[in-house]
């Protein structure tokens, strides 16, 4: 028997099944699930330990959003077009499990950071732990766009949104995970400790997923009409994407979504260290936990209304994140100007449950808009913009925009620059100060990471802009079914 016959007998009954067993998909897509988890775990610890680490290494805000935002996104991002490229031909099981291993790898390695001489060089911590970042991004590049493939291939498109929205739950569950396990493990040992217990579970996890997943035939849950064996070429890839009006203005609205929620994310335990005083366990376990469990639900939730939603309203995968984003900025920034530690908590909670079902948007309509043949390939656009833009400049508009609110603070207090430096102000170290920098730092430490906090929380009026476009022109643009 032919590869080609049994391909056909395992598409005889329809592909609205998706390939394998109910069981056996379900497995898969755990296993796909479990792995974005630990992308977002290795990528969101350095947030989480930051309050112990930045005081520690001597950074600024404005390194500290290089670290956690472009230092990781630069590679990848450029990185990922290729993968994805390679995906949509090869072998994406194995991709992943390289690349699992990979990342897994170079977070061991961030927590080994610390200054080294070579001969008569000097290589500061902040460099190596750069260098390491950058490496994770190399890794994590290979995760989504092969991911996101298979998933079409094991899901039928009537059941492909509430796949892609369990999938997505990876991006906040990883931020619990990492807030969990990463906020514990610093509080009762060490930050370089944490990324230890984080990395080295994932180069078991890359060794059983390869043994256990199959790599399932190219295409099979599309019509019959709609496949072909031609591998695609960039152009072409990049052509079809041109005339889908509906992806880029998704892009658009993810990518601000992005810069907003990184931004915020990356400096969120640093902010609640700073205005409410507690450590950084204290921020990890009892504010970003509950807040990234609710944002879970809260991205489960609009995967699985939506997809109750399919036949009658599917324009809802648009509207329902655009309004769910617009109604998380009065909750944003209530949480970063009450004063009150409780009050900052339940802000966060429901505007994390609001807001992440973008998420499941934004994979739901990249996989619909285009045929099976460039699908990793339109995932790794909507990524590479997405990540370059927001990724890598959210958590250094945030830095950048703190540092200088902190300058500008301290200098209408008559206290130049060169006089303060931030991290003088941390509590390790501001009994050291005179009594008139002191009251400076409480005057300006935690209030100038709180403004740029809440500018970045208003900007999410753009990204619901941006889906609400998108949902006038889904009914042109999709074409796994139709919206007529």
């Amino acid at each position: 028997m032919t590869a080609a016959t049994v391909h056909e007998e395992h598409k005889a009954p329809d592909q609205i099944t998706g390939f394998g067993t109910k069981r056996y998909r379900t497995y898969v897509l755990s296993a796909l699930t479990l792995i974005y988890i630990m992308n977002f775990v290795d990528r969101g610890l350095l947030a989480v330990v930051g309050p112990d680490l930045v005081p520690e290494l001597g950074i600024s805000d404005t390194q500290f959003g290089l670290l956690t935002g472009f230092g990781f996104a630069l590679l990848y991002t450029i990185v990922g077009i290729p993968l994805a490229r390679y995906a949509d031909a090869a072998h994406r099981v194995w991709i992943m499990t390289v690349c699992v291993a990979l990342w897994s790898l170079m977070t061991v390695l961030c927590g080994l950071a610390t200054e080294v001489t070579i001969g008569s060089v000097t290589i500061g911590a902040f460099w190596i732990l750069l260098m390491c970042r950058v490496g994770v991004g190399i890794g994590e590049a290979g995760c989504t766009p092969p991911a996101n493939s298979l998933i079409a291939d094991y899901y039928a498109p009537r059941d492909r949104a509430q796949a892609l929205g369990v999938y997505a739950m990876g991006v906040t569950l990883g931020g619990m995970f990492a807030n969990l396990i990463g906020g514990w493990v610093t509080d009762a040992f060490d930050w370089r400790t944490a990324f230890y217990v984080v990395g080295l579970p994932g180069l078991l996890i890359a060794v059983v997923f390869k043994l256990t997943v199959k790599e399932p035939p190219r295409g099979f849950t599309d019509p019959k009409e709609t496949q072909s064996n031609e591998p695609v070429t960039l152009r072409e890839a990049i052509r079809e994407l041109t005339t889908k009006p509906a992806f880029w203005l998704m892009t658009a609205g993810a990518t601000v979504a992005a810069f907003c929620g990184y931004g915020i994310s990356s400096f969120q335990s640093i902010f609640l260290v700073r205005a409410h005083e507690i450590t950084t366990g204290e921020a990890a376990i009892w504010i970003n936990t509950p807040v990234a469990l609710s944002a879970a639900l809260g991205t489960f939730a609009t995967g699985w209304l939506a997809t109750r939603l399919y036949e009658k309203h599917p324009g809802a995968i648009a509207w329902m994140p655009a309004l769910g984003l617009a109604l998380s900025i009065p909750f944003y920034v209530f949480a970063f100007t009450t004063e009150n530690l409780l009050f900052a908590a339940i802000g966060l909670i429901i505007g994390g449950f609001v807001k992440y079902g973008y998420i499941a948007a934004q994979y739901t309509i990249g996989q619909g808009v285009v045929n099976m043949r460039v699908r990793a390939m339109a995932t790794a656009v909507l990524l590479f913009i997405a990540n370059l833009i927001g990724y890598g400049f959210g958590p250094l508009f945030i830095g950048y925009t703190s540092d200088v609110f902190f300058v500008s603070g301290a200098a209408e207090l008559g206290v130049a620059a060169e006089e303060l430096a931030r991290n003088q102000c941390h509590p390790r170290a501001i009994g050291e100060l005179s009594e008139n920098l002191q009251n400076v730092c409480g005057a300006v430490y935690s209030q100038s990471l709180q403004s740029a906090m809440v500018i970045m929380a208003i900007l999410y009026a753009a990204s619901s802009l941006f889906f609400l476009l998108t949902w006038r022109r889904l009914d042109k643009d999709m074409v796994d079914r139709n919206y007529s």
